[in-house]
């Protein structure tokens, strides 16, 4: 009998197949379905489901498939030790549902219910493995993403105005209205807290207490991409607009402190999912700049080697009995030779090597940031960001593949665990044809960039340059960590994400329950204290006072005879 795992992986990955396929014809032959589902109608009123198919769609829909399936197979090595393992592939195909909704719905109620559906699935996930940790950092993603939740609310209250919430209607002929500017300002807001840019970026890595499958499929297509892909929809509302403007600040200082962070991290998960916000931050960017296409582009390359980057490190952490710090690595490739290629070529990618899958979007990204018209501030994050990206890339695989091995002289590491192999092999092939694939697809005529030679190579040479300052930091790294106190310092800002998580939850919560304890002793203690409780304990201390006295009544009556008759003799 066939596990729920294998079922599920089939059906995926053949829907994955056939959705690909339907968004190849779609976009040849220039097609959008706009499909009505009458679900109830009484009197005059009918509510109607409405379903948007077009070619983004489709090939997003594609791709979270293709990586929904392969991660649920990879779960079934993965989770093999879980007695539960079936209610976790329900939630995880529960998780895919709602992102699926959320993308072919051109209407916000319908987008709402598949928003609030990926807010409380990974509120389930996050808190899969229960422990106090889990619970914190389960909550602190919930109340995240809660605010987005309520800015998509305003956004449909304002809808009103327009007598339907199909925004698809509206968006191009209300694009210089008062209300459609308000409209956008809380789809930004909502975009802004699901795909954690600042000041709603301290969730990000404290969702990685989730399994690793979850982190994979959270991380590359799902969840946090969800607001990326409402703002391509919402496009028009950004290009040109001080909504834009400000988008483009914040995402850059997003890309800016995770790389940072990520230099200065340890702990492997969260090395990876600040990457994976360093290039939510360039995603961000390129879009409120007005190249959606560009930034859909990205989007999905960068699913196909994430997923494989955190499969890979998923691996790892299982061979090194559940150990997550990457200074107890070093000397995988002798130990794993298959999984660190897989890391290696999906670290490669990522770092935007030549003719890898990262190195078509990335290369595309920055060269048309130095096209496009734009301060040297933004410039400056954006190539520096990216040789950041290089930097934390090299060190990485400098602190687990390369060097001495600083794990137990015992260990259990070996590639022997075929079905998380085998389903990290397609997205290895993914990670290297991807970029050329989708570009073909997508710009079939080739954008014609005319820029000098030195901006041509800057790229390049941005990248040399962080991989280079990488492998130097993790040289360096335990010199400068046990003698420059005012430089440690620093190191604590960065890893703390510029205190984000310490602002997002003690200074939030701190005075109010100070003053709910205040109020405690107001509102309930003072009439205990000063009443039955405090009689009680007067009570107690007299007895006890009378206590000493009673077993002792021989001695005090000799005692104050004798202090008598001392007075006595002193006054006279």
């Amino acid at each position: 009998m066939m596990s729920i795992c294998l079922i599920s992986f089939i059906s995926l990955f053949f829907l994955s197949v056939s959705m690909f396929i339907l968004g190849l014809l779609f976009m040849y032959y220039d097609l959008i379905y706009f499909l009505e589902w009458e679900v109830l109608s009484l009197q005059s009123m009918s509510i109607l489901m409405t379903f948007l198919f077009d070619w983004m769609s489709l090939l997003f829909m594609s791709f979270v498939l293709l990586i929904s399936s392969l991660v649920i197979l990879y779960s079934k090595e993965y989770m093999i030790e879980d007695k539960f393992i079936n209610r976790f592939i329900m939630l995880v195909l529960m998780f895919v549902f709602s992102m699926m909704l959320l993308i072919i719905s051109p209407n916000l109620i319908s987008i709402l219910l598949g928003w609030d559906g990926l807010g409380l699935v990974s509120y389930c996930l996050v808190i899969y493995f229960q422990n106090l940790k889990s619970y914190n950092a389960g909550m602190l993603t919930a109340l995240s993403n809660r605010i987005g939740d309520v800015a998509l609310l305003m956004a449909i209250a304002w809808m009103l105005n327009y007598g339907s919430w199909n925004y698809i209607f509206y968006l191009e002929f209300m694009i210089n209205d008062y209300c459609m500017m308000i409209i956008g300002l809380f789809i930004m807001l909502a975009a802004m807290t699901k795909s954690a840019q600042i000041p709603f970026s301290s969730w990000l890595p404290a969702a990685m207490a989730a399994p690793t499958p979850v982190s994979a499929l959270v991380h590359s297509s799902t969840l946090v991409t969800a607001g990326v892909y409402l703002l391509i929809r919402f496009n028009c509302l950004m290009f040109g607009s001080l909504l834009g403007q400000y988008l483009l600040l914040i995402s850059g200082l997003t890309m800016f402190m995770s790389g940072l962070g990520a230099n200065f991290e340890f702990d492997l998960k969260k090395i990876i999912a600040l990457s994976t916000l360093s290039q939510l931050g360039l995603m961000m960017m390129i879009l409120s700049m007005g190249f959606s296409n560009l930034a859909f582009y990205h989007l999905l390359t960068h699913a196909m080697f994430k997923a494989l980057l955190f499969m890979c490190a998923g691996a790892i952490i299982h061979n090194m009995m559940n150990s997550q710090d990457i200074r107890m690595m070093g000397g995988l490739c002798l130990n794993m030779p298959l999984t660190s290629s897989f890391f290696n070529i999906s670290n490669l990618a990522l770092c935007g090597m030549p003719f890898m899958a990262g190195f078509y979007s990335k290369d595309l990204i920055l060269e048309m940031a130095s096209f496009s018209y734009m301060n040297m501030f933004i410039y400056f994050i954006y190539f520096f960001s990216t040789g950041l990206t290089v930097s934390y890339s090299f060190r990485l695989v400098y602190y687990s593949m390369v060097g001495n091995f600083n794990s137990m002289s015992l260990h259990p590491l070996n590639d022997e665990s075929w079905l998380m192999l085998k389903s990290m092999m397609l997205l290895v092939f993914m990670s290297m044809i991807s970029g050329s694939l989708l570009m073909w697809l997508m710009f079939p005529s080739p954008l014609m960039i005319s820029l000098t030679i030195n901006m041509k190579m800057l790229t390049m040479f941005v990248c040399l340059i962080g991989g280079f300052t990488g492998y130097l930091m993790s040289l360096g790294s335990l010199y400068f960590y046990n003698k420059s106190l005012s430089l440690n310092k620093f190191m604590i800002f960065f890893m703390n994400m510029w205190f984000m998580p310490f602002l997002s939850t003690t200074f939030i919560i701190k005075m109010p329950l100070n003053m709910g304890m205040m109020m405690k002793i107001m509102d309930q203690g003072w009439s205990e204290y000063f009443g039955s409780k405090n009689l009680f304990n007067k009570m107690i201390y007299f007895s006890k006072i009378y206590q000493i006295i009673h077993f002792n009544n021989v001695k005090l009556y000799l005692l104050s005879f004798l202090m008598w008759i001392i007075l006595f003799f002193f006054i006279n």
